[in-house]
């Protein structure tokens, strides 16, 4: 795809917006919160990204599918650098994100630390199965209405 030789931070958001967390795809990394910063300066863009917790098996992905999809608009001297520091919580994550990960079954985090009802039927009645649910960030609950097993994006 061949692109404008001037391009925007505004522009480069709209093009991450189009990348999805590899673990849950529902949400782009803008909407999970990783991406803390875009700088464009001419043709040289530089992304910070901060991982969701250290060891994150993701951010090598994320950082591909990154690159894989810039280049795809014609960005080719890209810089992507790590953040640590502030750590990311779950704060960062987008409305727009939370919504997306309810309607596709997991539960938005809580400041409670549970979720406050099941994604699926809306009920209250929510119990918790293991601390540990698909991936580390996730916990595996159980809705006792309607019985549907759902994960909880825990909160951090």
């Amino acid at each position: 795809m061949t692109r404008p030789n001037a391009i925007s931070e505004a522009q480069v958001w709209d093009w991450l917006e189009a990348v999805p967390d590899p673990e849950i795809p529902v949400i782009s990394v803008v909407d999970l919160g990783v991406i803390r910063d875009v700088t464009v300066d001419g043709d040289a863009v530089e992304i910070k990204i901060t991982p969701t917790y250290s060891g994150c098996p993701a951010m090598s992905i994320i950082s591909l599918d990154i690159e894989t999809a810039l280049a795809k608009v014609g960005v080719t001297n890209l810089t992507l650098k790590t953040q640590i520091a502030p750590p990311w919580t779950t704060d960062w994550l987008s409305q727009k994100g939370r919504a997306r990960l309810q309607d596709y079954g997991i539960a938005p985090p809580q400041a409670a630390g549970g979720p406050d009802a099941c994604p699926h039927c809306r009920s209250q009645n929510v119990e918790k199965i293991s601390q540990f649910g698909s991936t580390p960030c996730k916990a595996q609950w159980r809705c006792k209405d309607c019985l549907e097993p759902f994960d909880y994006f825990k909160c951090i």
